[in-house]
């Protein structure tokens, strides 16, 4: 009998071990630089990668990034297809509907409008035109409300075609994060420029995960409120963001 109690807890223990060395699966869209982005080898890189693997270490999480488009990515995640988004998601009470939110790791960015350098573009009073946005974001939430009744809204899979069309003149302007933006402006040489005000939306950027995921929740919090004080957030940020930062270190 004690051999069968003892046999019985060897089992419980490797199980436990299991449960614990279990794979955090971490979801990102692979096409939205620098945020996230593959590189030359096809692998996932880029700021939230960086920064997750600094959060998983902090937490003594395992941890692995899967690419999923940006459409179906809060889909597969109620659908349990991975653990955690971590794709430059803003926080937002429409979103908050569906799935919970780390504390912010990036803060509220604005929204800019950009346009072909010389082209007579007046966000304040758009009329007629076409507005380029990645569908699903903030950005294209803000241009239905306020830009669809006067202009076409034209929604695009990923940020780098809606500037394709941009660039192609089929598109007059596009609204997206500052974030993305400059670097894409700064290497038009010129040739793209911003236009109108800034516009800030959303509670800054941060990792989501469902509602009934508390516990995961609780170490990804933890792992990052270190990391805001001990400077490596914003160490991250400022390489990735050029000029961005500090905001988070004491």
């Amino acid at each position: 009998m004690k051999k069968i109690i003892l046999a019985a807890a060897a089992i419980l223990s490797l199980a436990s071990a299991s449960q614990a060395q279990e794979t955090v699966r971490i979801a990102t869209e692979g096409a939205y630089a620098p945020w996230n982005f593959l590189d030359d080898a096809g692998k996932p890189a880029g700021f939230e990668i960086e920064l997750g693997n600094a959060i998983c270490e902090k937490a003594a999480l395992t941890c692995e990034f899967i690419i999923n488009d940006w459409d179906s990515i809060i889909p597969n995640l109620l659908a349990g297809n991975y653990d955690v988004i971590m794709a430059g998601m803003s926080i937002t009470d429409e979103r908050l509907e569906t799935i919970d939110f780390t504390q912010n790791y990036f803060p509220p960015d604005p929204s800019k409008f950009v346009a072909t350098a010389g082209e007579a573009i007046d966000p304040s009073a758009l009329e007629g035109k076409r507005v380029g946005v990645q569908g699903g974001t903030i950005q294209a939430a803000y241009a239905q409300e306020n830009l669809a009744g006067n202009n076409t809204v034209v929604s695009f899979g990923t940020a780098d075609q809606a500037m394709a069309d941009l660039a192609a003149g089929n598109l007059d302007t596009i609204l997206a994060d500052a974030a993305y933006l400059e670097p894409v402006v700064t290497a038009s040489g010129g040739t793209l420029e911003f236009v109108g005000e800034d516009i800030l939306i959303g509670d800054g950027v941060g990792a989501g995960v469902r509602k009934d995921e508390a516990e995961l929740k609780g170490k990804f919090d933890t792992a990052i409120t270190a990391l805001k004080a001990d400077g490596t957030l914003d160490t991250l940020i400022a390489k990735w963001f050029e000029g961005r930062g500090p905001y988070f270190a004491e």
